[in-house]
């Protein structure tokens, strides 16, 4: 837990990034308006959160999951927020699923790269085998040969 009520506070890089994305261009935001946000960016985090740790203590769960997030945003009465939420929450579960699949197929293109080494690596040695022993094949061939004849 957190020993300073300070400690719970958003970053404020990340506040300030909020903030430059949200106002107009050329409208510069004070450094105590910049506080307030901060703090109230913070209150308001912590709510949702404590509401959706509810949700999952309900369903007897501990992990807080994305639908635990919505359902406290109409349980605080922002359900303004549900709809875009529902969308961030679809496109980071689609990158996230994109990204995995991209993981695994270059896992499986190294796979066959490194089964096709091996592949070659098989046939140099066994070229090799036949230069220098003359084909082991062909000699037990030969010697079965001559057994039958004896």
């Amino acid at each position: 837990m957190a020993e300073r009520p300070e400690d719970l506070n958003l970053p404020n890089s990340i506040i300030t990034r909020i903030i430059k994305d949200a106002i107009p261009d050329g409208v510069n935001v004070s450094k105590d308006a910049r506080l307030a946000i901060s703090k109230a960016a913070s209150v308001f985090v912590l709510y949702a959160t404590s509401c959706a740790n509810n949700f999952a203590q309900q369903n007897k769960r501990k992990m807080i999951s994305g639908q635990d997030v919505l359902d406290s945003m109409t349980e605080l009465e922002f359900d303004e927020l549900v709809e875009p939420l529902k969308k961030s929450l679809e496109a980071y579960k689609k990158s996230q699923k994109d990204k995995k699949e991209a993981t695994e197929k270059r896992k499986q293109e190294k796979t066959q790269e490194k089964g096709e080494e091996k592949t070659e690596e098989n046939e140099e040695e066994e070229m090799e085998e036949e230069a220098a022993g003359g084909g082991g094949v062909e000699e037990e061939e030969e010697s079965e040969g001559e057994a039958e004849d004896a």
